[in-house]
C-alpha cells in the first residue's frame, strides 16, 4: 500500500465528480488538505489554492469512498487460513480440504472448513462423514451463511449434544431416524459450535495481522470503512489495539455481538457513538429470525405457508438495549422476522420517543408493502445487499408468489425510506461495484433477470454505499460525501458507470493519503 504525504495539498480536477451531496450537485475540483476536504467548487477554486499539486482525473470519476454497512470483517479476516469448501463438488474433495487444513494447522483444538454451500457443490456431510477422516480432533465445517454448520461426533461430544439434548431456543439440532444428533446444527444452535472452534483463532498479534491483510483488499475495491456486523469483544479488542497502534488501514464501526455467534450481545461495554471517526461503536446487532431459516409466511400460488425459525425474546433485549444507550440493528430476512423487528421498533420508540433512534433492518428480502410503509413511518434505514440478487433472487426466481416482495429495494427506495448498501461478506462476494451491478440490473446467478420492477439505477446504488451507509452508522457528519469538512477518504474509477459494464477502482485515498493504486496503462490526459 502506498502511503504518499509528500504533498499535503492536493486538488483533483479533469474528471467526473460525484460529490454525493445535493447541495454541491455540480463540482469541477475538489481540493483535500491533510486527512480534510479543504474545499469543493468550480474551477475557479483553485486561485484560491495557490501551489496546490493537481492529480488529474483523466476523464475518470471521483467520489466518497465506499462504506460496506454490514461487512464481517472480523469472521472474513480469518477465511484464508481455514479449509476452504466452496469448490468441493464431491465427498472425497471435502474430506481432503479438511485433512490438508488438520495439517496445516496442527496445533488449532478444532478443524474448521469453511464456504461449505450444499447447492452449489451437492455436498452434504453429516457426522459419519466426517468422523470417516480419523483425525484426532473435532471437525467443524462451517456454511457460508454463517448460520448453520455440520460437526463431527467428537464435536457433538464436546459440545455435549446428545440424544436427549433439546433443540435451543431459535435453533434446532438434525437428528438421524435412531434420533441422535446427525452433526447438523442450524442457527443457534450453531453459536457454541462456531465459538469454541474460533477459540484457537484469537492470537491477538496473528489476527491483527489478517485483519489488516482483508483490510488491504477492501481498499482495492475503494472500501474505506466497514461496519463489523458482528463485532464480538475478542475481535473489538484487536480494533482497539490496532487504533492505539494507528495501523488501521480503514475506519471500522463496530457493531457489538456476543462470541457465541447469532445469540444475544452483551450490554456492558461502550455504547453506540463511543470512540472516534477511525474506530467507533456502531448500534448493537440483534436477529428477530434465521439466515439459513428465515421466519416467513407467505402464500405460493394460492397456498398459504409458514416456515422458518423465529429467535425469541427480540423485544425485551431492544429495550434492554435502547434503554442502555445503544441504537438498534435488527436481522431480519423473513416477512415474519420484518413482523417482530417493527413491533418491537414500535415499542421501543414508545420508550424514549426523543431518541434519534436509526433503527436499522439487516437484509429486508421479504416484505409485503404494509411493512414498507410501516419502516417509513418508522424512519426505519433498509440496510440492504444489491448481491444478494446473485444467489437469493436465483433461489426464488420462478415460483409463483403471490403477495410478498423479494428484495424489494424499488418500493423501499419508492417508500423514502434510507438505504444503506451493503455486502454481508464473506456471505456473499464484497466489492461494491459488482454489488450494485446485480442491484441495477436485477441479473441472477442463473442468468435471468428477476423482478425488474425493483432495480434501482448504479448510481443510486453508489449514493447507498457512500451517504446512505454513511448515515446508518451515524456518521453523515465525517464521510459519505465530498463536502468541505468531511475525511478525505476518496475512491476514483476508471470507465463508465454502466451496471452491464461496471468501471473499476484504479484509486482509494484514505484521510488524504494514497491507500491503493492499480496499474493505469495507455490512458490519454484529459483535455
Amino acid at each position: 500500500m502506498n502511503r504518499d504525504r509528500a504533498h499535503p495539498r492536493r486538488a483533483f480536477a479533469g474528471g467526473r465528480i460525484l460529490t454525493m451531496d445535493p447541495a454541491l450537485a455540480r463540482a469541477e475540483v475538489v481540493v483535500i488538505e491533510d486527512d480534510r476536504i479543504a474545499a469543493v467548487g468550480d474551477r475557479e477554486l483553485l486561485r484560491a489554492y495557490p501551489g496546490t499539486t493537481v492529480e488529474d482525473l483523466a476523464g475518470r470519476t471521483l467520489l466518497p469512498g465506499f462504506i460496506d454497512a454490514h461487512n464481517h470483517l472480523s469472521i472474513a479476516a480469518l477465511h484464508p487460513i481455514w479449509a476452504d469448501l466452496s469448490h468441493a463438488t464431491t465427498m472425497d474433495a471435502l474430506k481432503a480440504a479438511l485433512a490438508v487444513q488438520a495439517a496445516r494447522e496442527p496445533d488449532a483444538h478444532w478443524i474448521r472448513g469453511t464456504n461449505w454451500n450444499e447447492v452449489t457443490t451437492g455436498v452434504l456431510p453429516d457426522r459419519h462423514d466426517l468422523d470417516a477422516l480419523g483425525l484426532d480432533r473435532p471437525i467443524i465445517v462451517a456454511h457460508y451463511t454463517l448460520h448453520q454448520c455440520v460437526v463431527s461426533s467428537q464435536g457433538l461430544d464436546e459440545l455435549q449434544l446428545g440424544r436427549s439434548t433439546p433443540d435451543p431456543p431459535g435453533g434446532v439440532i438434525a437428528r438421524g431416524a435412531d434420533g441422535a444428533p446427525s452433526g447438523l446444527l442450524t442457527e443457534r444452535a450453531w453459536s457454541a459450535a462456531h465459538a469454541q472452534s474460533m477459540a484457537a483463532y484469537r492470537d491477538p498479534d496473528r489476527w491483527a495481522q489478517l485483519f489488516a491483510a482483508r483490510m488491504r483488499q477492501l481498499l482495492r475495491d475503494g472500501i474505506t470503512a466497514v461496519h463489523d456486523a458482528a463485532c464480538a469483544p475478542s475481535a473489538a479488542a484487536v480494533y482497539q489495539a490496532m487504533h492505539a497502534a494507528g495501523t488501521l488501514p480503514l475506519s471500522v464501526l463496530m457493531m457489538p455481538h456476543a462470541e457465541a455467534i447469532l445469540t444475544d450481545p452483551p450490554l456492558d461495554g461502550p455504547v453506540t457513538g463511543n470512540g472516534d471517526e477511525l474506530l467507533r461503536v456502531g448500534p448493537v446487532k440483534l436477529f428477530a429470525d434465521g439466515g439459513i431459516a428465515p421466519a416467513m409466511d407467505v402464500s405460493i400460488a394460492g397456498q398459504r405457508s409458514a416456515f422458518g425459525i423465529e429467535f425469541p425474546g427480540l423485544s425485551e433485549n431492544l429495550i434492554a438495549a435502547v434503554e442502555r444507550g445503544f441504537r438498534i440493528a435488527v436481522h431480519a430476512v423473513g416477512n415474519v422476522g420484518l413482523k417482530n423487528t417493527l413491533a418491537a421498533f414500535r415499542r421501543a420508540a414508545r420508550v424514549r420517543r426523543d431518541d434519534d433512534h436509526r433503527f436499522r433492518v439487516e437484509h429486508v428480502c421479504l416484505a409485503s408493502p404494509g411493512q414498507i410503509a410501516e419502516m417509513a413511518a418508522l424512519g426505519a434505514i433498509g440496510v440492504v445487499q444489491p448481491g444478494f440478487v446473485h444467489h437469493v433472487g436465483q433461489s426464488v426466481e420462478g415460483v409463483p408468489w403471490d403477495e410478498e416482495i423479494w428484495l424489494p429495494f424499488g418500493d423501499l427506495a419508492r417508500a423514502r425510506i434510507p438505504l444503506a448498501a451493503s455486502s454481508d461478506d464473506p456471505c456473499a462476494f464484497h466489492e461494491p461495484l459488482r454489488t450494485s451491478s446485480h442491484g441495477a440490473t436485477r441479473r441472477t446467478g442463473s442468468g435471468n433477470i428477476f423482478a425488474p420492477e425493483q432495480a434501482l439505477g448504479y448510481e443510486e446504488w453508489l449514493h447507498a454505499y457512500t451517504a446512505g451507509a454513511a448515515y446508518a452508522g451515524g456518521q453523515e457528519y465525517e464521510r459519505g460525501t465530498l463536502s468541505s469538512g468531511k475525511r478525505a477518504d476518496l475512491v476514483v474509477l476508471d470507465g463508465d458507470l454502466d451496471a452491464d459494464n461496471p468501471p473499476r477502482v484504479v484509486q482509494t485515498w484514505v484521510g488524504g493519503e494514497r491507500a491503493y493504486e492499480a496499474e493505469v496503462k495507455d490512458r490519454k490526459p484529459y483535455s
